[in-house]
């Protein structure tokens, strides 16, 4: 079984060769993440919902430790993404508490974790529920023409990047897809509900990849064509796009964008030359996408382009560029990085929004 490098994985940049080379993440606090939460939380309810500051701890593990201080099962505990190990994120959590007083909480926290706001609610917090992520990304050990990664990040702020799933979604040299394969070989899928949605993840999110590369290629990823199922940013609705919303002014706005298929049951509902690239993929990938339908999944869109909210920069010293901006829940901050420069092999090579 082969290793799969970033480009089989994701393909071809936007903007052009990297700029330079950086390090990502020397400290966690390289990497920061903020949970943006649109819920207006009601003081009161069955469900204790925790602002929670962590350090170097993946989600998974923040979420035992709050349940065995709690004195709850780990069902009980709910949030809306995972968060990466290597960073430091703020992210909300909630406990299934019905009939039971707040818990002292105080044996799960350390210097790895902090509870920095606790509120009732009347529902539990649902995965995907947050609105976006806010980003704190600093760049050091940066080797780069400062006036060429200006341009570069003017470009970006004002056109977006492309809507890379990322590379730990594949896992270590591609393994979840490898897996994935070996799956839809079988006709089967594995038992265990995690490892399940791992390789699905991985198939669907390669083959979305697939389609937006081929988009690259061509020169049409950020336009829209005539047969493209256009969606607004925060939207899952989409809408077959005729000749006249092609030239739709929200689309040089950045609020609306061409879209491309997560695979499933049911038939693709584009038309001319989206669908026809989409069903040269399908032909190509037949065993992927037979087997993603055949396990129950629907037929959704996801938007190409991926617009940069609020992106702002500065230099805290010569060789270290800090990044400020927001995205949707469910992109990828490093599919940003990658349109600015290489990163080195000591930092991280991909870490998810959401996952």
């Amino acid at each position: 079984m082969s290793a799969l490098d970033e480009q089989a994985l994701l393909g071809p940049t936007a903007w052009g060769q990297p700029c330079g080379s950086a390090v990502l993440k020397h400290t966690a606090e390289d990497f920061q993440v903020n949970e943006v939460l649109d819920i207006p939380l009601s003081g009161s309810g069955e469900h204790l919902w925790l602002w929670v500051e962590k350090r170097g701890l993946n989600t998974e593990d923040a979420a035992r430790r709050i349940a065995r201080a709690a004195g709850v099962p780990l069902k009980a505990i709910s949030y809306a993404g995972l968060k990466d190990r290597q960073a430091l994120t703020r992210q909300w959590f909630s406990l299934h508490l019905p009939g039971k007083a707040d818990p002292d909480l105080a044996a799960a926290e350390g210097d790895d974790l902090r509870i920095l706001e606790r509120t009732r609610h009347s529902r539990k917090l649902q995965r995907g529920a947050h609105a976006a992520n806010g980003f704190v990304i600093r760049l050091t050990a940066l080797d780069a023409d400062r006036a060429v990664l200006e341009q570069r990040l003017a470009q970006i702020a004002a056109g977006g990047v492309p809507n890379y799933f990322g590379l730990q979604r594949f896992g270590f040299d591609g393994g979840n897809l490898h897996e994935a394969r070996h799956w839809a070989a079988q006709g089967t899928l594995p038992e265990q509900r995690n490892r399940r949605s791992r390789v699905l993840s991985a198939a669907r999110s390669y083959l979305f990849n697939r389609v937006l590369a081929a988009r690259i290629a061509e020169g049409c990823w950020n336009r829209a064509l005539p047969g493209d199922r256009l969606a607004f940013t925060d939207s899952r609705s989409h809408f077959l796009a005729g000749a006249a919303d092609c030239h739709d002014p929200r689309l040089a706005a950045l609020d609306l964008h061409p879209t491309g298929p997560l695979f499933g049951a049911g038939a693709l509902e584009t038309g001319g030359a989206p669908q026809a690239l989409e069903q040269q993929l399908q032909a190509e990938e037949a065993a992927l996408v037979d087997w993603l339908a055949g396990a129950g999944l629907e037929q959704m869109r996801r938007i190409l382009r991926l617009p940069i909210a609020g992106l702002t920069w500065h230099y805290p010293a010569t060789d270290t560029l800090q990044l400020e901006f927001v995205l949707p829940a469910g992109c990828f901050a490093t599919v940003v990085v990658r349109e600015l420069v290489r990163l080195l092999p000591t930092g991280s090579m991909d870490i998810p929004c959401e996952f």
